[in-house]
């Protein structure tokens, strides 16, 4: 099973080459963050989680840099940073926004203007045009638009998501883990059950 989920995860070199984490240098060799034990997996699904639903840029540095800190599994922290993509991203901020303006108590623009507003937030500017600082100033202004609720609504669905998957994981991970124990206790009770008549 370990290697067919390796397959979906990126390898140490592509890691360790990617233009937004070499800075991390040899921080990356660690053999604990490329380890695939119960705590590191949880762990790094759970921060890849949280950072994929809680910012719009720059969410595997975030993802990465934290899973360093905290010794969690490094590709898995990257890899579940892609809770959100371009099919994800309308639903997931949308329906933040509207519990950010619920947990509030503000009222909320119509639908339709929420949606413009959000999907003019999440459209990358083109980089030819203008350097970083000023796309993320642009980015900041549109966000600024839909503002507070978005944020706070954001905030409680990237922690809710972060520690349901941890738990969620952690669970599922420990009874597999029993089941495949008993599972070998099963098989050598037979083994010796029939070399013993």
């Amino acid at each position: 099973m370990k290697s067919k989920f390796k397959k979906w995860l990126p390898d140490p070199e592509t890691v360790r080459s990617n233009r937004w984490l070499r800075w991390m240098g040899p921080v990356l060799n660690r053999p604990r963050l490329w380890h695939f034990s119960r705590k590191g997996i949880s762990m790094g699904l759970a921060l890849g989680i949280f950072f994929g639903l809680l910012i719009p840029v720059a969410q595997i540095p975030f993802a990465a840099a934290t899973a360093v800190l905290l010794r969690a599994n490094l590709p898995v922290a990257m890899a579940s940073t892609l809770v959100t993509n371009p099919v994800t991203f309308g639903p997931v901020y949308y329906g933040a926004y509207r519990l950010g303006k619920r947990v509030l108590g503000e009222e909320a623009l119509p639908e339709e203007a929420a949606l413009r507003a959000l999907n003019k937030a999440h459209t990358v500017p083109d980089a030819s045009e203008k350097s970083w600082p000023d796309r993320m100033a642009l980015w900041l202004n549109q966000f600024g638009k839909i503002g507070k609720p978005l944020v706070v609504g954001l905030a409680i669905v990237a922690t809710a998501g972060g520690l349901l998957t941890y738990f969620l994981t952690s669970a599922v991970l420990a009874i597999r883990t029993r089941w495949i124990r008993r599972q070998r206790v099963r098989k050598h009770a037979r083994r010796v059950d029939g070399s013993g008549n």
